[in-house]
């Protein structure tokens, strides 16, 4: 039975007390247990796998491994055909996934050493006894020693193999120095997340509200973010965290219904949602950190979906522009990084085309239980629809806010990495289309004005088409590609089926899945979908680089969860030397990115805190800080926090 064997440490400097936290990122890949199996989460809104069908579609929910086809609509060749198209022809070739396959199937024996080990308690330090964490939240009379305590103590129970004369040298030179001067560390959020008083200041209903209340079922503890964090009360106390956590920024969304309650400027502008965002915004900078504000982040006026069917109708360009030139104009001169819309592809396929997210829709043949909709042609409507929202956006800040507010403007896409399951041509185009279904279906249109050739072939006349004028002005509307990452999945070709149904899950002819031969690509984290794969962030970001004309681009968010857990202690629930190695090693892979060219800028964590993870309620973390539901929602900083504190300098 794996044991952490505990041997006292020499008083430590902060450079050699921060190489010995390094090294538990460094070295616990190769060393936590196999804990007894336990259920695993699939209902999140980050590339999940439960929106991919059965064969047979009767879905038994939280059970699903990958994408299925159901619908035979092109044939076999077509799928096989299908080549990689770029925007730049002598790039075309480059940042493939096909020409890594047996490298990183080879890579996959570490990784897969551990799977099971993340989240489990014996795989956990422990610091009872030995000066850990208190139990009182930020806020109280030891809100500082969270993260000012002596750094001996903290460590004093690390096991020997993770002293620092074990530790690897390049593994210990991995800091802020590593990255270019400028390179911006911050953690990101979202309103509906974090924010809560939803029905506070004026705010209006939301479809996250609307559809977390009317369907409480679709939620795995039936839980809400009517109170969420509370952030919405305690926004100083979450910035006190980030100055002491070191960071350099904080990426939250505007909640476009506590600016405009029903959606509209005609429905007048809410002083206190005004008034609130004035607040964080001052307090950050405040304190030094730079606000990154995402304009919409899923939580669309509830008055618009009832009004027109929200996305689903052109109107929403129009009012989108409102909305955005509403935060430039109130915002815009404190606020110097706008993103848009976030994970346009995530909202759509768990909103519109497995109905698991909010507004819920779908086609009814699938049986998955959905409000109603049509799986095989409003994806589409609504990106369609994002896109152009988008464009309208970002041509006004450049016509009348960029010059003299001098700040930057862009949007954020969903960025899985995918690997084919063998050298075979079909299944390297099936990695091709299993990316160009996700982050090109938006790449490709915002860098060559066109939707990527493989979705126009496969999807034929339910893709919309952009007229020459909307073409012009979605072509280059972005000053960064914001990219989240936090997966790598493996892509088949799988063009027969049983259906004669169209839908969105099916048309790429891919199945995708975590695992191949019921080996996983890497070690598990608590929702299903996601499998730790650190390289997967380099491959994604080169392929980015060399098919979309190296872009500037910041990762917007990056993490990984654990389950929540009643039967810990609070000590034991801090002790996350899992996320230390998640953050670590997509660092390490970020600067060899870099390296290689790559035009990053930034490193946004998700999350600051724990917080409401969308279907799945409160039962998974994702936090640097641990969100004590049970007790007035006290803040307590776990391991990762101040490791990432060190790291930070």
């Amino acid at each position: 039975m794996f044991r952490l064997n505990s041997v006292p440490l020499p008083t430590l400097s902060q450079r050699s007390a921060m190489a010995a936290i390094h090294s538990i990122a460094a070295q616990s890949f190769l060393s936590l247990p196999n804990p007894k199996p336990r259920k695993r989460i699939a209902a999140h809104p980050k590339p999940i796998l439960t929106s991919k069908l059965p064969k047979n579609p009767t879905f038994p929910r939280n059970k699903q491994k990958g994408r299925r086809v159901l619908n035979s609509a092109v044939k076999r060749e077509e799928c096989d055909v299908i080549p990689v198209q770029s925007s730049d022809s002598t790039d075309q070739q480059e940042g493939v996934v096909a020409s890594r396959v047996e490298s990183e199937a080879g890579d996959q024996g570490e990784l897969v050493s551990q799977v099971g080990g993340f989240g489990a308690s014996e795989g956990r330090l422990s610091f009872e006894g030995a000066g850990g964490f208190g139990s009182t939240g930020v806020g109280s009379e030891r809100e500082s020693e969270e993260f000012e305590r002596p750094v001996e103590k903290l460590l004093t129970n690390i096991p020997s193999r993770y002293s620092s004369a074990s530790l690897n040298r390049s593994s210990a030179s991995l800091n802020r120095s590593s990255f270019p001067s400028g390179f911006v560390f911050g953690s990101a959020s979202a309103s509906y997340q974090y924010e809560g008083a939803w029905n506070e200041g004026g705010k209006g209903p939301s479809i996250w509200d609307n559809f977390t209340h009317q369907y409480p079922e679709k939620i795995s503890d039936g839980s809400n973010g009517d109170v969420a964090n509370d952030q919405y009360h305690r926004y100083k106390e979450d910035v006190k965290i980030m100055k002491d956590m070191g960071l350099d920024a904080y990426r939250f969304s505007i909640s476009w219904s506590r600016l405009l309650p029903n959606g509209k400027l005609s429905g007048g502008v809410s002083k206190e949602g005004v008034q609130y965002y004035n607040n964080l915004i001052n307090e950050l900078q405040n304190k030094g950190i730079a606000p990154y504000v995402t304009i919409f982040h899923w939580d669309l006026p509830q008055a618009l979906e009832e009004e027109y069917g929200g996305f689903l109708n052109r109107q929403i360009v129009n009012h989108f522009r409102d909305y955005a030139e509403l935060c430039f104009k109130l915002f815009g001169d404190r606020v110097k990084h706008w993103i848009t819309l976030n994970e346009p592809y995530n909202f759509i396929n768990f909103g519109y085309a497995s109905g698991q997210l909010a507004p819920g829709r779908c086609s009814a043949w699938q049986n998955l239980n959905c409000t109603g909709g049509d799986s095989a042609t409003e994806p589409y409507i609504v990106a369609h629809h994002f896109l152009l929202a988008h464009a309208h956006a970002v041509e006004v800040y450049k016509t009348k806010y960029q010059a003299s507010q001098e700040g930057v403007i862009g949007i954020t896409l969903a960025a899985n990495w995918f690997v084919p399951i063998s050298n075979e041509t079909r299944h390297q185009n099936a990695a091709n289309r299993s990316l160009d279904f996700m982050f090109g279906w938006f790449m490709e249109p915002l860098t060559s004005g066109q939707y990527p050739h493989s979705m126009q072939v496969l999807v034929k006349e339910r893709l919309p088409k952009f007229t020459e004028e909307e073409s012009k002005l979605i072509k280059g509307s972005f000053d960064f590609v914001g990219m989240n990452y936090y997966t790598t999945h493996y892509s088949s070709d799988q063009p027969d089926n049983n259906s004669a149904n169209p839908s969105f899950l099916t048309d790429a002819c891919v199945f995708e899945s975590t695992e191949l031969n019921g080996v996983p690509i890497g070690p598990p984290a608590a929702s299903s979908w996601l499998v730790i794969y650190p390289k997967g962030i380099r491959e994604i970001l080169l392929y980015a680089k060399h098919k979309y004309n190296n872009p500037v681009i910041y990762i917007t968010e990056n993490g990984m969860d654990e389950f929540d857990d009643p039967k810990l202690s609070l000590p034991q629930s801090l002790n996350d030397t899992h996320r230390i190695d998640y953050h670590y090693h997509h660092l390490d892979y970020l600067r060899k990115a870099i390296d290689d060219g790559v035009n990053v800028k930034g490193y946004f964590a998700w999350s600051l805190t724990d917080n409401f993870e969308w279907a799945a309620g409160y039962t998974l973390r994702f936090g640097f800080v641990y969100i004590d539901y049970n007790d007035g929602l006290k803040r307590h900083p776990k391991l990762s926090a101040s490791w990432f504190k060190y790291f930070l300098g």
